[in-house]
């Protein structure tokens, strides 16, 4: 409808807030974090949007540190939300979000739960603004396979493993490196990633023998790379190929078939690293820029 003659027409402007989410999840039963077009198919970021949405009373939409996929498990998942100021108003929130933990626990299921709720600062983007993404993976040898009261998020691998064998081989694939071989591409996607700590330990006590655990953290990974690289230090622990061949995966620009997979129920998002409050909106610009390509044995060579 047209305005009157000499009417003036004035916008509403609603006011939005940005919240953090701390997240975490079983991923067990879960296809993956990210909602999918089959509404069907049951996701940790569909579930929490859902309950969300029946608090709020508005539409939410959230945005994710780092997706993790089908059966990947979190205990320091970060999301942020942008939510009208008007929905934090009703009586049970009374303006602070952290009330937002204590409504969903009544709602949201059992394998997941919002750990911690509040007002993002300037120049927050749960995705952009981190520094890294930490990760823990858990496999099992023995024979016996994992602690019944574990086996939802430790691996059993087949047969034993050496774990100096297994550290030499990720050691030699720490640093700004080409990932292409450990990861599966999405298109016009770069796979250069800075590879930070890349760590094993023997976890192994009285109840969970043969128990191992590495620890990942990097800047950002592709789609299945941790599970790409716990699986390189596995055959190279169990005597497949020697740690010297990471090298040459890492010269590889195509996903490597003989890298193998290690299972998505070992590994878990244990953390996510964000800088100073008054670093967050220039680190969201540097990660959003393309790496170039990275040339094989020159970690140096790249550019943000």
């Amino acid at each position: 409808m047209a305005a009157r003659p000499g009417r003036r027409v004035v916008a509403q402007v609603t006011a939005t807030r940005r919240l953090r989410l701390d997240i975490a999840y079983d991923g067990t039963d879960f296809h993956g974090w990210a909602s999918q077009k089959d509404p069907a198919l049951r996701t940790v970021q569909g579930v929490l949007e859902e309950a969300l949405a029946l608090v709020l009373r508005v539409p939410v939409a959230l945005t994710v540190a780092g997706r993790t996929d089908a059966g990947v498990h979190a205990a320091g998942q970060v999301a942020h939300a942008d939510v009208p100021e008007s929905s934090l108003e009703q009586r049970s929130l009374r303006g602070d979000p952290a009330r937002l933990v204590r409504r969903l626990s009544r709602l949201l299921p059992e394998d997941i739960r919002l750990s911690g709720c509040s007002f993002a600062p300037e120049g927050f983007d749960a995705r952009f603004s981190a520094l890294r993404r930490r990760y823990l993976y858990r496999v099992t040898t023995a024979a016996s396979g994992p602690l019944p009261t574990r086996v939802r998020d430790t691996t059993a691998w087949p047969k034993p493993v050496e774990l100096a064998a297994m550290q030499e081989t990720a050691d030699r694939l720490l640093g700004l490196h080409d990932f292409a071989a450990f990861c599966k591409a999405k298109p016009h996607a770069t796979t250069v990633r800075d590879l930070q700590v890349f760590r094993w330990r023997d976890a192994s006590t009285a109840w969970e023998p043969q128990l191992y655990e590495a620890e990942v953290v990097a800047d950002a990974f592709c789609w299945s790379m941790v599970r790409a690289l716990v699986g390189c230090c596995l055959a190279a622990g169990e005597g497949r190929f020697p740690p010297a061949r990471a090298a040459e995966f890492l010269g590889e620009r195509t996903r490597s078939s003989r890298v193998p997979v290690a299972a998505a129920r070992g590994l878990s998002l244990v953390g996510v690293d964000y800088p100073e409050d008054r670093e967050l909106a220039a680190r969201s610009l540097i990660t959003r820029d393309r790496r170039a390509p990275v040339s094989p044995g020159d970690p140096g060579a790249y550019t943000l």
